[in-house]
C-alpha cells in the first residue's frame, strides 16, 4: 500500500480529461475558480443535482470567517481510531515514502496554490484536532486562497481568526492537541458526512456548507450557473413587470418565447453583458420538445 499515488488517482478521476498535477489530481482551471467566487450555492448545486450528484453537499459544519467563500481544488485524507499494529504499518509507509511528522502534516506538506484540504476525521473532536494556529498558518502561506474542510475538530481558534487568508469548516472546537489516529487514505474517495469528495473536486464552500464539484463537470457548472443568475435577472424583472408570473419563472422549462424574450433581455441590457457568450440551444430543443409533449398531450 502507498498513500498519494498518481495511478490509483487517475484511476478514480477518468471522466477528467484535461491537465494534472504531478501527483494526477485534475487540475481545473483557474478561469473557472474565479468566475465560481461570483456564484451562489443554489446555482451551483443545481446542475450536479440534475446529473443524479445527489451527495456532493454537507451543511452540518461551522466557519471560521464569517460570509467567506471557499473555493479550491480538494486534496483528500481520511483517518480511523488508532490501533496498534495498524498505526505501525501506515507509519512505516509514511516515513518509507520519506514524510515528516504526524499524519495530518503529510498532508499539509503536499499543498499548492489553490488547494484545500478535505479531511474525514470521523468526526473526532476531543484529541481530533487536525489543525490549530501553525498548520492553518502553513495553509495560508501554501494555498494562498485556499482552506479546509475537516470533519473533525480544530484547536488554537483565536489564532486561526486572525489569518484571513483562508476560510476553514470543521465539526468542533477543543483544546486537545490530535492524539490516537490513524491515516487511511491520502488522496483517496473521502467522506464529509453525507458527501462525497474526490481528490481534485472543486471545493465550494459558501454560508454554513461544503459543495463538492466533480472535476469534470465544473465547465457545464460554471455555465449553467452562470445561466440561473442572468435567468434570475431577467426573471425578477418580468414579473416586476408583470409581464410573466411566478409560476411560468419558476418552470424547469421556459417556453421559446420566454427565452426569446430571454436572449434579447442578455444582448440589449448592461445586465446582460457577462453572459453573451453563452450557448442557449439546448434550453431551445427542450423548449421545442416540452411544447411537443403538450400537443401530443391535447390530442
Amino acid at each position: 500500500m502507498k498513500f498519494n499515488v498518481r495511478e490509483d488517482i487517475i484511476a478514480i478521476t477518468p471522466q477528467w480529461k484535461g491537465e494534472r498535477f504531478p501527483d494526477g489530481r485534475p487540475r481545473v482551471p483557474d478561469k473557472y475558480l474565479e468566475a465560481l467566487r461570483g456564484m451562489t450555492l443554489e446555482e451551483v448545486w443545481k446542475t450536479i443535482f440534475v446529473k443524479g450528484y445527489e451527495n456532493q453537499f454537507e451543511g452540518r459544519l461551522k466557519t471560521l470567517h464569517n460570509g467567506k467563500k471557499l473555493i479550491g481544488r480538494a486534496v483528500t485524507c481520511s483517518y480511523c481510531p488508532t490501533r496498534p499494529d495498524l498505526h505501525e504499518t501506515m507509519f512505516a509507509i509514511g516515513m518509507a515514502d520519506g514524510r515528516k511528522g504526524n499524519y495530518n502534516q503529510w498532508v499539509i506538506d503536499s499543498l499548492v496554490e489553490g488547494d484545500v484540504v478535505v479531511a474525514d476525521m470521523y468526526d473526532k473532536i476531543y484529541k481530533g484536532t487536525f489543525i490549530g494556529g501553525n498548520l492553518s498558518t502553513a495553509i495560508a502561506t501554501r494555498t494562498k486562497t485556499g482552506g479546509a474542510v475537516i470533519w473533525g475538530g480544530v484547536r488554537d481558534l483565536e489564532q486561526m481568526e486572525t489569518i484571513d487568508a483562508i476560510q476553514v469548516y470543521y465539526r468542533g472546537i477543543d483544546p486537545t492537541p490530535i492524539r490516537d489516529f490513524v491515516m487511511t487514505g491520502f488522496n483517496t474517495v473521502t467522506r464529509i458526512g453525507g458527501a462525497v469528495c474526490l481528490p481534485g473536486d472543486i471545493v465550494f464552500g459558501a454560508g454554513g456548507g461544503v459543495l463538492f464539484v466533480p472535476s469534470h463537470l465544473v465547465p457545464e457548472v460554471v455555465d449553467g450557473a452562470a445561466k440561473s443568475h442572468i435567468k434570475d435577472i431577467f426573471g425578477f424583472e418580468m414579473i416586476t413587470q408583470n409581464v410573466f408570473t411566478t409560476a411560468q419563472i419558476d418552470k424547469a422549462v421556459w417556453t421559446t418565447e420566454m427565452l426569446d424574450l430571454l436572449t434579447q433581455f442578455i444582448r440589449s441590457d448592461a445586465r446582460g453583458e457577462p453572459y453573451r457568450d453563452l450557448d442557449w440551444s439546448g434550453e431551445y430543443e427542450a423548449a421545442r420538445q416540452d411544447s411537443g409533449d403538450a400537443t401530443q398531450s391535447a390530442l
